[in-house]
């Protein structure tokens, strides 16, 4: 099974949905599993991992809903207040859920550089293995050092990067990324997603070769047993359609051997999400 492991539904409200602006015109709208799956069919993807872009409970309910109505989604990484003196609570109810495999907080969004170190959030991300729920890490590079200590806190936590840590292609900018990214990949049960570069890098000028050190990085910190393609749709219209983003990885990982090749593009995200 070939499957995107990170993707975004919405419908959109310009006040929930304030950091989508003006300038984000090609995105403001509805985008529906409707809109995705001709989209996958063409590229040869069968499935998806949809992930919440909203901080609410009622987002992961909506995404539950929009996989329950549709055969591509397998998955979702939904939110809950994981900071939250209730939080074990909460994680009871949507372990109750099967299509809920795991939960993210916008922590990029976070002022404080060391929110991941908040005790806190980290009882709530304690709380996880319990139920054998995964956590996507979405943060800027001048994050990554709380990120280091925070794996460290939780070894057996499943974790995967989003979006390559967004290192910020656009200034080709790869020193202090790439020595936090060798740092947190030694932490085995941490993966990383090969997704949401194109809107790290000059959005109407890219080139392939741009994201090419920043994927040779990866690839040598994680190896292909930890690494998942993901398309970052919808956001990723604001500089490539699906096809021109899929493309970034296919080029790139066609070196590689068959078996390697589908562990990046399915297996490895059947595995860690939990999908049959």
């Amino acid at each position: 099974m070939t499957i995107d492991a990170h993707q975004h539904f919405w419908q959109f409200d310009p006040v929930r949905d304030a950091w989508i602006s003006e300038e984000m015109n090609v995105i403001r709208r509805d985008f529906l599993p409707a809109d995705l799956a001709p989209l996958l069919k063409a590229a040869g993807v069968d499935a998806c991992v949809a992930v919440q872009a909203d901080q609410s409970e009622a987002e992961t309910q909506f995404l539950v809903d929009c996989a329950k109505g549709s055969d591509i989604v397998k998955a979702v990484v939904g939110w809950v207040d994981l900071r939250s003196p209730d939080v074990a609570e909460r994680l009871a109810f949507w372990a109750g859920e099967p299509l809920v495999k795991g939960f993210r907080h916008i922590v990029q969004g976070e002022p404080d550089d060391k929110f991941l170190l908040r005790e806190d959030f980290n009882r709530g991300i304690a709380a996880l293995k319990k139920h054998g729920f995964t956590y996507d890490v979405l943060v800027f590079p001048h994050q990554l050092p709380a990120v280091e200590q925070f794996v460290e806190r939780h070894p057996e936590q499943p974790m995967v990067i989003d979006h390559l840590a967004k290192p910020y292609i656009k200034k080709k900018e790869i020193g202090d990324w790439t020595k936090h990214i060798r740092r947190i990949a030694r932490s085995p049960q941490v993966h990383c997603k090969l997704s949401g570069m194109v809107t790290e890098a000059d959005m109407q000028n890219w080139k392939e070769a741009d994201f090419r050190p920043y994927l040779d990085t990866v690839l040598e910190a994680f190896g292909p047993e930890r690494l998942m393609y993901g398309s970052d749709w919808p956001v990723c219209l604001l500089a490539a359609d699906y096809a021109r983003q899929k493309s970034i990885v296919d080029h790139f990982i066609s070196a590689l051997s068959a078996s390697e090749q589908q562990r990046i593009m399915g297996n490895n995200a059947a595995a860690f999400y939990n999908i049959s």
